[in-house]
């Protein structure tokens, strides 16, 4: 499909620590899905959390469709999120024994036309850890700066 959407969550990768990688499908309601393909979509505060074995994401807010009628969205509603059995069970395994968390990274369509959600198993930074990531990266930025130069 032509539709490139792709919409990260840069305050994730800058205040966690990412251990392991997840793709899930999104139950949506009315015109949501119409918002996320004009990008309308926001992951600043949000984040996933279990509730009666489910998985859901809370805080994401999906703006709401300019050119809907009655059948409009709640923008800060609670998602259910579509996942396997068996991930849902060792994601909720692993965030109540070792106290990880589950955060989103990015909103994207697939091939198919659907919408998925990346998330990941992390874990907190500290403050002196933000400040090295952010160190090693512009020494990098720096060196390939002078990479491109020559």
């Amino acid at each position: 499909m032509g539709n490139k959407i792709n919409i990260r969550n840069k305050k994730a990768y800058h205040d966690y620590e990412i251990l392991e990688k997840y793709v899930a499908g999104i139950q949506l309601q009315g015109t949501e899905i119409k918002s996320i393909r004009m990008g309308k979509v926001s992951l600043g505060e949000s984040y996933c959390q279990f509730e009666n074995n489910e998985l859901y994401v809370r805080g994401m807010q999906i703006a709401d469709y300019a050119w809907g009628s009655f059948n409009k969205h709640t923008p800060g509603r609670d998602r259910k999120l579509l996942m396997t059995r068996h991930e849902l069970k060792k994601l909720q395994r692993k965030t109540r024994e070792s106290g990880l968390t589950i955060t989103t990274l990015k909103v994207f369509i697939s091939d198919s036309g659907y919408a998925k959600l990346e998330i990941g198993l992390a874990r907190g930074k500290r403050e002196y850890d933000k400040r090295e990531t952010i160190k090693r990266k512009d020494t990098q930025r720096q060196l390939d700066r002078l990479h491109k130069i020559k």
